[in-house]
């Protein structure tokens, strides 16, 4: 594939038989990068260098990809991990770590704030910040061991260092509400997730702050029709967002289309959950790939072997989102989620966060601030 055309000032002109905006799918466009930064999308008659030009995706749940695990990953297996989130169209992602000691957590937040801190300087995907998929858990704790009892410690969480901006709790947890209200105070995006809480439980958490249910049905208690749980919440109250695992194997295409049917626009999120499944880890447990996902030996699914750029397509055209609403599922609604303004859209003014995805539905190209990654 040639070059994209720059011009003396340094100008990138990207061109596309489709391009993906906030008004729509756009027909044969160029869109004109300077730097780091989109500065005009407009109708084009030169031959489209790309097929489909889309914003760069924001994964909010990655425990690892492949070989790597993030709950173990080393100083030698960073460029490895940027890579593979490039080559799926990933721009910025959230590392997550799932229920562990807090020794653990102490170490790994402070691997991660100089991960962090390398991807800002040389360019690759941006780590958004750490995502904490526990400890304070609800009571279906799935594929997470040693989960405590009891309040969480809010002491704790005081404690956290501002890597941290996405966590998931019970919202049967005693002091939910408490802990709600710490979080969001420090600008922590509070998700709800691997409970069996009920439909009021759930609600009185979002009247406190929490804005994510995390992998909606998973590791949840199914809804009722008499006692909706904490799904019906999600489901029902607009002001929750809840992220879907979109491989075919956590949730049934037809569930999912019937989720983005119950949700506003802006509410419905892609998450790979994508565990280091080659590693044969999903932080101290071990894993296996059978049946369509990574498991434990007991058969409990332990986050997933999906890429980004293949939750667009099943979402698109398994569940029937179209490409529209399934784009944005994967980046312009955990992008606002997150209070990241300045990406997840095609449009003037944005950062130049850019995947070129094939006719296949795989990405082929991807551009992080204007830098062309693979």
């Amino acid at each position: 594939m040639s070059a994209p055309l720059k011009s003396p000032s340094g100008e990138q002109r990207l061109t596309a038989r489709r391009v993906v905006t906030p008004e729509g799918v756009s027909e044969h466009c160029a869109v004109s990068v300077v730097e780091a930064t989109i500065t005009a999308i407009a109708p084009t008659d030169d031959e489209p260098e790309y097929d489909l030009l889309a914003p760069g995706f924001v994964d909010l749940q990655v425990n690892g990809h492949d070989d790597v695990d993030v709950a173990t990953m080393t100083e030698s297996q960073w460029p490895r991990m940027r890579r593979i989130l490039s080559e799926q169209g990933v721009t910025t992602w959230f590392p997550t770590l799932v229920t562990s000691s807090r020794e653990h957590y102490t170490e790994r937040l402070a691997h991660l704030t100089r991960f962090a801190a390398d991807s800002e300087r040389s360019g690759g995907p941006t780590i958004g910040g750490v995502h904490l998929e526990g400890p304070y858990l609800g009571d279906r704790h799935g594929a997470h061991r040693h989960v405590p009892d009891g309040p969480i410690d809010l002491d704790w969480l005081a404690s956290l260092p501002p890597i941290v901006r996405i966590m998931t709790l019970g919202p049967e947890r005693p002091n939910a509400v408490e802990a709600i209200h710490l979080l969001s105070g420090r600008g922590v995006v509070v998700a709800l997730g691997h409970t069996a809480a009920t439909y009021e439980q759930t609600t009185a958490c979002v009247d406190a702050g929490a804005s994510l249910f995390t992998h909606c049905f998973n590791a949840t208690a199914p809804l009722h029709h008499r006692s909706p749980g904490a799904v019906g919440a999600a489901l029902s109250d607009d002001r929750l967002a809840i992220s879907l695992i979109v491989d075919n194997v956590h949730v049934h295409p037809a569930i999912v289309r019937l989720a983005a049917r119950c949700k506003p626009v802006d509410k419905t999120v892609l998450v790979t959950d994508a565990a280091g499944w080659r590693s044969g880890t999903l932080g101290s447990e071990r894993i296996e790939v059978r049946d369509g996902g990574p498991r434990l030996a007991d058969g409990t699914l332990a986050g997933s072997n999906l890429t980004m750029d293949r939750a667009v397509r099943h979402a698109a055209l398994d569940a029937g989102l179209g490409i529209e609403l399934a784009t944005r599922a994967a980046t312009a609604n955990p992008a606002a989620l997150l209070g990241l303004d300045d990406r997840g859209a095609i449009a003037v003014g944005k950062r130049a966060d850019l995947v070129a995805i094939a006719a296949d539905g795989t990405a082929s190209v991807t551009w992080v601030a204007g830098r062309r990654l693979t």
